[in-house]
């Protein structure tokens, strides 16, 4: 039985490498941007997610790791600014770790992390409507179907999550 146990750290400023490995990859890519990005516009997208990251001290977009260190692909809980009350969650995996029970792992570990954090009230989720078994992973953690929304040109479905147990 494959690794199931994931840990996350923060993408920091050494991490490049990790994440272009991820977002170059035209099979992790196909569901999100439709195709691999470039080195350029992964160092600007890098960019973008080091800022957001210094945002919150725990909330952000982390490197996933198995427990034996191996680099298993990106899990994020991303807020556009330190008083949201909703974050996005996302996770991109590396395909050898596809089809392993690990999205859903991350999912849950991403909602424990959520409900440490009292100003969230709701998650929200991102996917290509065709990315069915991302669609239901989201569904099994308790996710809806909010609305379908054009993305630059990609077809969206967002899904939501209201967090309970918040005043």
């Amino acid at each position: 039985m494959p690794d199931q146990t994931v840990f996350f750290e923060k993408f920091t400023v050494n991490d490049f490498q990790l994440y272009f490995k991820l977002v170059s990859n035209f099979e992790v890519m196909k569901m999100i941007t439709e195709k691999s990005l470039t080195e350029k516009e992964a160092d600007d997208d890098f960019n973008k997610v080091l800022k957001n990251n210094s945002i919150h001290p725990f909330l952000g977009t982390y490197k996933v790791f198995n427990s034996s260190h191996d680099f298993l692909g990106l899990a994020k809980l991303e807020l556009k600014s330190i008083d949201d009350t909703e974050a996005e969650l996302g996770y991109m995996l590396l395909p050898h770790f596809w089809g392993q029970g690990l999205g859903y792992i991350i999912a849950q570990a991403l909602l424990k992390i959520s409900l440490q954090e009292p100003k969230l009230r709701s998650l929200i989720a991102i996917i290509d409507p065709n990315n069915i078994a991302s669609r239901k992973i989201l569904l099994k953690n308790g996710f809806y179907s909010k609305a379908f929304k054009d993305f630059d040109g990609l077809p969206g479905e967002i899904l939501e999550l209201c967090l309970q147990n918040k005043e």
